[in-house]
């Protein structure tokens, strides 16, 4: 074959490969490279006669010491199977490395080596699974193994992935259903736009962070993401009116009073079916009026959560998502992501990608995310192709405190 490597992919072309390839993923693309401000990044790519046949988003991590770190991101994007244009893509890639005081080049190939729904967890991997190890061992580099942590790889092993339906409403479980009936009852509204919704975005943001402790993203990392992917960028916000919800409540209120009062105390049966009604009002009156003095008596929407997602070539990440939790009871969220899968599918996307979840299945997220009935994406994992041999294992080390030292 006849194989050349290529460092001065332009864009377009670039994309196009990676879009239209089995292996298409978001962290892939051209314009992750100026997401990830705090790396350099090479274009690398492989033609054979003169036709495109590999490519890799080469993100490159400064180390102490002048030295680096190569990281693909669920690349390269290739043929796994074609041994030979893998051998011939890593071995130019590390006289590149080289050239950078690179110790190791590491990659998480989007190889799925066993797909299920949650319910039905195991560990029949696919058969393909050992000609993948195989081969990447014969190009000398080393399997960190079959992970079940999130945050022992760089991008989880284990993803919850709703995959296209026409009909993704009716799949649903039925309590999901009764909740997105909830959402409907305080009249939770979904709106989706771009950039124009990034202020209030990110206020949501914020609160989950304020509320799970953790550093998530803010508003800058947000406008940047927008601005890379400008067709594919969108944001989800679930809003309510709780002005109107506070108006309805109390009509229904004087209703209920009107029917208990013209309701003869002999029909026992529906009088206590009424007081049930005007006890279940009550509530609703009283979980309004507060919220109410909190936010101010205005009749305009509050926005409660929000999602924000990158649709690129067939496939959809739903990268961030917040919510104010004194709305947890309207349920906003269950609304909101079918309405994300819905402006997936109609897109074209051949699924709509909820995020990482741990491998034992029995995490928080995990359990939310079976709310939509997903498959469990489990991947093949991390390697690490050694550069500098010497220092290789040192380097290996050094980098697992850095993980740690960031973590806490």
């Amino acid at each position: 074959m006849t194989y050349r490597f290529a460092l001065d992919i332009q864009k377009e072309e670039f994309n196009y490969f990676v879009q239209n390839h089995e292996y298409c993923n978001l962290l892939q693309s051209y314009q992750w490279a100026n997401i990830k401000q705090n790396w350099d990044h090479l274009y690398t790519g492989v033609y054979e006669n003169e036709t495109l046949v590999g490519t890799g988003l080469v993100l490159i991590k400064k180390l102490p010491m002048n030295f680096s770190m190569f990281y693909l991101p669920r690349g390269p994007v290739m043929d796994y199977k074609n041994e030979d244009l893998l051998r011939f893509y890593f071995k130019e890639l590390k006289k590149i490395a080289k050239k950078k005081n690179c110790l190791f080049i590491k990659f998480d190939p989007a190889i799925h080596i066993n797909d299920y729904k949650s319910k039905d967890s195991n560990t029949n991997y696919y058969p393909d699974t050992q000609l993948y190890l195989n081969i990447f061992k014969r190009l000398g580099a080393k399997h960190h193994g079959f992970t079940m942590k999130i945050e022992e790889t760089i991008q989880p092993r284990f993803q919850s992935n709703v995959y296209a339906n026409e009909n993704i409403e009716e799949i649903l479980p039925k309590h999901t259903k009764r909740l997105i009936k909830d959402a409907n009852r305080r009249n939770v509204n979904i709106i989706s736009g771009q950039k124009e919704l990034i202020d209030e975005f990110s206020r949501l943001v914020c609160l989950t962070e304020q509320r799970k402790q953790v550093s998530l993203r803010n508003k800058d990392y947000f406008t940047l993401l927008m601005n890379e992917y400008p067709e594919g960028g969108v944001i989800f916000l679930a809003q309510c009116n709780l002005y109107q919800l506070s108006n309805q409540a109390h009509e229904k209120k004087i209703e209920l009073e009107k029917e208990i009062k013209n309701t003869p105390e002999n029909a026992k049966k529906k009088l206590r079916r009424l007081q049930d009604q005007m006890n279940s009002i009550e509530k609703d009156i009283k979980e309004f009026d507060e919220m109410l003095d909190e936010f101010g008596r205005k009749d305009q929407p509050i926005s409660i959560a929000g999602i924000l997602s990158i649709q690129y070539g067939n496939t959809c990440e739903m990268l961030y998502a917040g919510m104010d939790e004194r709305f947890k009871k309207f349920m906003p969220q269950y609304k909101e992501y079918v309405e994300n899968f819905k402006w997936a599918f109609e897109r074209g996307c051949i699924y709509s990608n909820m995020g990482g979840v741990e491998g034992t299945l029995d995490d928080g997220l995990t359990k939310f995310k079976d709310n939509f009935d997903p498959v469990i994406n489990e991947f093949i994992g991390e390697f690490d192709l050694p550069v500098n041999r010497l220092l290789f294992k040192p380097s290996l080390i050094a980098y697992e405190k850095m993980k740690k030292r960031i973590r806490s």
